[in-house]
């Protein structure tokens, strides 16, 4: 079973991590671009993680109240979750 939560969680930041990217090459670009709640979804999903990365690195949706407080919180959240579930049994 935890072999299964790694590789989801490798997997889903992995797809957040490439959201956030190709959101910020979308806006440069003046281009269609990805919905904000996918972006937090993806991020509710698992890949806070990824997602966090991807905001600094790519330096986008830093600016966004939602984003500057929500992604991080999710990532604390889903820490506590995991740790709790993880040293409990």
């Amino acid at each position: 079973m935890h072999s299964f939560l790694y590789y989801y969680l490798i997997f889903i930041n992995c797809v957040a991590f490439a959201a956030y990217g190709a959101d910020k090459a979308f806006a440069r670009l003046h281009s269609w671009r990805v919905p904000e709640i996918w972006l937090l979804l993806l991020a509710a999903l698992g890949g806070s993680a990824g997602a966090f990365i991807a905001m600094q690195l790519f330096r986008h949706k830093t600016l966004h109240f939602k984003f500057i407080f929500g992604v991080p919180l999710i990532f604390f959240l889903q820490v506590a979750v995991i740790s709790y579930f993880f040293y409990k049994g």
